[in-house]
């Protein structure tokens, strides 16, 4: 590599640096800081007030029962609908897969709000407005794609021959696929659970459309701490709304960073 390719990489990567730590550490700053008014580079003072007034806020630990609540519901319901639709697909060549395949990702081909405004239309005719099948059914849209895609990835990259190993030495099919192919494929479908799990816990856009004012999880609690209290309330809400993502991506890191997510959307 040339230097100039050298120097242009390492400004491309301070960039990427800036646009992912920065947003972190000017909450962190805003979090804690008493008032930061233009144009001071520091905050005026650092106190632990508006913690104080996040925890006091009589809808939070609620909101935080709610996103689990919905995050581990749909997560269960998404394995049972779409793993054996994953074993499927990597496993079987049947007329309109890929059809089918490049027809889970519709529910992200088109802008959410619009989607969700028609989803409203069927749900008042069901009588699903404001119910927790209802919250959880909007959340499913967003777990499909992960779901299928990437345990059908894993699925298809287990080898075959040693599940032909299993059977030759007397295993039945149901055994062959508990011993042998699931723990191969596991990594990729906790892979799968992780990003479903976040991104059924960070929903709101659905879940304030279909759930107000009876269900208000932790994303949509935001919107009334933004627009009615200050900024600094916000912040510190943020910062525990990110935990949880946080902590399972750590959880996970290995199997991300060891190309699970990537394999998922490789799958022809």
């Amino acid at each position: 590599m040339t230097a100039t390719g050298r120097v242009l990489g390492g400004i491309a990567m301070v960039l990427l640096a800036v646009f992912i730590v920065g947003p972190l550490g000017w909450l962190a700053v805003r979090a804690f800081a008493t008032g930061w008014t233009y144009p001071h580079l520091l905050p005026d003072g650092w106190t632990l007030h508006w913690f104080g007034e996040v925890f006091a806020d009589p809808l939070l630990f609620s909101s935080i029962q709610l996103s689990l609540a919905f995050a581990f519901t749909t997560i269960a319901v998404a394995a049972v609908i779409c793993l054996p639709a994953a074993y499927a697909f990597a496993r079987f060549d049947f007329p309109g897969r890929r059809l089918f395949l490049i027809g889970l990702f519709a529910t992200n081909a088109f802008p959410k709000t619009g989607l969700f405004v028609s989803i409203a239309a069927l749900f008042y005719a069901f009588d699903l407005m404001a119910t927790f099948t209802g919250i959880v059914i909007v959340h499913l849209l967003g777990t499909v794609v992960f779901m299928t895609w990437i345990p059908a990835a894993a699925f298809a990259a287990v080898p075959r021959s040693l599940e032909e190993a299993a059977r030759d030495a007397g295993a039945r099919p149901l055994r062959v696929f508990a011993s042998v192919t699931l723990p191969l494929a596991l990594p990729g479908i906790l892979v799968a659970l992780t990003m479903s799990f976040l991104a059924s816990f960070d929903e709101a856009q659905g879940t304030y459309l279909v759930g107000a004012p009876v269900y208000y999880t932790m994303p949509t609690e935001m919107y009334s701490l933004v627009l009615n209290y200050p900024r600094q309330v916000a912040a510190v809400f943020s910062i525990l709304l990110s935990i949880p993502s946080v902590a399972l991506l750590l959880l996970v890191r290995r199997h991300v960073m060891g190309g699970q997510l990537a394999e998922g959307f490789q799958l022809r």
